[in-house]
């Protein structure tokens, strides 16, 4: 576990830079799930450290496998200076115990919720879960043990993701790109829908 953790780490360094904050959070029952900071100009970028070290399981197996299975770390970038959004650690840690707490498995298209604003005065109480790929590269390990992948989040207005259940993620990331919504934008309004 430290190993892969190790090398989830150095991957994000060597993509991200060093980060100038780190945050630990453990829940009852769950290994600890840090949160690392990276700033690169007016982009801040949140990445989780320890959803990987164990692979996410199928809620409805008997037994799972401690070696195959799903693993991936998840990236938030939003622009500084606008938005107190050093205050979503927590919940993205909350979101990176999903698969340990609730036996979620978390993959693109899929919609996280904590139920409360990602930070204070945010109008975003969930994420979008993007590909990945694009920012930090897939993070091959030995086998039998699948890839790390590094998913970003695309915060959602609570409409935004009534609005995704119904008609799917890709008609919401349409939406998105038809109005050139800024997503990095931790102010910014919510899409029209109509």
């Amino acid at each position: 576990m430290a190993d892969v953790l190790a090398l989830v780490e150095a991957r994000l360094r060597s993509a991200l830079g060093e980060p100038d904050a780190r945050a630990a959070v453990t829940f009852l029952g769950t290994d600890r799930i840090e949160v690392l900071r990276f700033v690169e100009g007016d982009i801040v970028r949140y990445a989780t450290l320890g959803m990987a070290a164990a692979p996410m399981a199928d809620p409805t197996a008997p037994l799972a496998d401690p070696h195959r299975g799903p693993r991936a770390e998840l990236v938030l970038s939003v622009r500084t200076g606008v938005a107190d959004t050093d205050k979503a650690l927590r919940p993205l840690a909350v979101l990176a115990a999903s698969p340990q707490v609730e036996g979620l498995i978390v993959a693109p298209g899929a919609s996280l919720d904590v139920g409360e604003p990602l930070w204070p005065g945010a109008q975003f109480t969930s994420v979008l879960v993007a590909e990945p790929g694009g920012l930090v590269e897939d993070l091959e390990l030995d086998e039998p043990m699948e890839p790390v992948r590094f998913l970003p989040l695309l915060p959602m207005t609570p409409n935004e993701a009534a609005w995704k259940r119904v008609h799917g993620a890709a008609a919401l990331q349409e939406k998105w790109l038809a109005h050139g919504t800024d997503l990095r934008d931790p102010l910014r309004r919510p899409v029209p829908l109509d």
